[in-house]
């Protein structure tokens, strides 16, 4: 049976800044095809998609797309070949409603305005394809989650047709459930000739997903394989170019004295009646689905959301914490790792010695006033090495680095802080395997120092092994909260979904 022909083909592609990116790669992708990139971080997948959508212009090499030449001359000419990308990058525009980010720059029109009516009929057959049809397509985009905004993205994706979809970290901010959603979009447009260029961090699921992988390493591509036949661990080895040990589960440890406590803590329908506590020494986990109020309890701990009502007790005091924003959680020794590194954690404009250093200049500065550059770029230097940023200098501008090294600077700003209460929303979000687990270990050296961490995120099986206890969010409130070792996947499932069935909770939350 001949081999059958690529919708494009790439073939000795290279872009350098001020050093390399990419280095003669060549690869090509089939006709319903899904077709998997994986990397390290700054690997130069982001890079490759962006040449191919017409974002970044190749300094060499050649694409071929339907044996003819390709090289786009923008976004909108590479549309016009019928090839669209879902960005890692949130791109959407906030002061616009849902529907009209969906059909940007196709608004249908009638006698010259915009025919709201079809918008959002055509909208509203968009939002079902990703599971959002409870989603008001006249809401501003600004009033939805980050979760929320993926899935808008993505079925701006979806809706348009296209030959090659580019899918970039599509399943970041994404529960299983939505990732299931999904997966059935794909399987739709693949069966329909559609090829997918699939990138991810989450090996697990391109192995479900993918007939190929390609797998890049310091900007070359190394090798191209089965997805359905080659070993994890090899294609582990082959990103980071050695072997990797697995992530062991998390040893139970006594905890110390409660270092937060938060009771009949409510903001509206997104968060109600919510209490908790972290004890210094703990990892507590909080899972959910899309929407249950994770991120709403934890903006609301930190100030950065006015609660209606509830209390934040700090280390075992009964006098209630004064926080009516960020600034006065900081100084009460709290750290909030936004979810949305892009508009709410990092300057981009800003150097990646500044975004580590901005929250402690005045510990960095004699007497108050002149900031000592050394000693700044002493601590930036040491933070870059121990997370391992890929950037080319400590001046690089934020928005330069890839998505993975951005959230590593994010990380790294707040362990300069040394706070006492690490909240980290999403953590993980956008980075490679081998940097995974360095956070894993990084997570449980900062408990084993006495830190009280939280950690949400939409990755389960992350809850699982870092956590010592799990707390369950469903619709607003806290369904139940499981100790290590009385937990399974399917009461947690279970807990996540009890607030959207009418259900009071799953079992009963354990104190402490």
């Amino acid at each position: 049976m001949a081999e059958a022909t690529p919708l494009l083909a790439i073939t000795g592609l290279s872009k350098a800044y001020a050093a390399p990116v990419l280095t003669d790669v060549s690869l090509d992708i089939l006709p319903g095809e899904v077709h998997a990139l994986v990397g390290e971080n700054g690997a130069g997948k982001s890079t490759l998609s962006r040449i191919v959508a017409g974002l970044t212009p190749a300094d060499a090499g050649e694409l071929r797309l339907r044996g003819a030449p390709y090289r786009p001359r923008g976004k909108a000419d590479a549309e016009r070949h019928g090839i669209r990308m879902v960005m890692q990058e949130l791109n959407l525009v906030g002061t616009l409603t849902v529907a009209e980010n969906l059909f940007l720059p196709s608004l249908p029109r009638r006698w010259g305005c915009i025919d709201y009516p079809r918008l959002h009929h055509q909208a509203r057959e968009a939002l079902a394809r990703v599971g959002l049809d409870d989603l008001n397509p006249s809401r501003p985009v600004h009033r939805l989650g980050v979760g929320q905004q993926q899935l808008v993205e993505i079925a701006a994706g979806l809706s348009r047709r296209c030959d090659l979809l580019i899918l970039d970290e599509p399943t970041a901010a994404l529960t299983d459930p939505e990732i299931e959603r999904l997966f059935t979009q794909i399987a739709r447009l693949t069966a329909a000739g559609t090829a997918v260029l699939y990138i991810s961090h989450r090996l697990e699921e391109i192995q479900r997903v993918a007939r190929r992988i390609s797998i890049l390493r310091d900007g070359r591509l190394v090798a191209t394989r089965n997805a359905q036949t080659v070993p994890l661990d090899e294609v582990v080895r082959l990103m980071v170019g050695r072997t990797l040990e697995p992530a062991a589960a998390r040893q139970p440890r006594s905890a110390g004295p409660p270092a937060l406590q938060v009771r009949g803590l409510n903001r509206g329908a997104a968060v109600r009646d919510v209490s908790f506590d972290v004890r210094q020494g703990e990892i507590l986990g909080f899972a959910g689905l899309m929407g249950s109020g994770r991120t709403e309890t934890m903006r609301a701990v930190f100030g950065a959301d006015r609660a209606d009502r509830g209390a934040v007790f700090l280390r075992g005091s009964t006098r209630p914490a004064r926080i009516r924003s960020p600034r006065d959680a900081v100084r009460h020794g709290l750290a909030l790792l936004t979810e949305n590194r892009k508009e709410q954690g990092l300057l981009l404009s800003l150097s990646v010695r500044a975004n580590i250093t901005l929250l402690c200049l005045g510990r960095l500065s004699r007497a108050g006033t002149w900031i000592r550059g050394p000693r700044e770029r002493d601590a930036a230097r040491h933070w870059t090495r121990a997370l391992s940023v890929r950037c080319h200098s400590l001046e690089q501008p934020v928005a330069e680095l890839s998505g993975g090294n951005q959230q590593k600077v994010l990380i790294a700003k707040w362990l300069f802080r040394d706070c006492d209460v690490l909240i980290f929303d999403e953590p993980t979000r956008g980075i490679d395997v081998g940097a995974r687990f360095d956070i894993y270990a990084l997570l449980d050296q900062l408990a084993a120092q006495g830190k009280a961490i939280v950690v949400v995120s939409s990755d389960l099986k992350e809850l699982l092994a870092l956590c010592d206890r799990i707390a369950v969010m469903s619709a607003g409130r806290l369904a139940g909260t499981f100790r290590r070792g009385e937990w399974t996947q399917d009461n947690i499932m279970a807990a996540a979904l009890s607030g959207y069935r009418g259900a009071d909770g799953v079992g009963t939350p354990h104190e402490p």
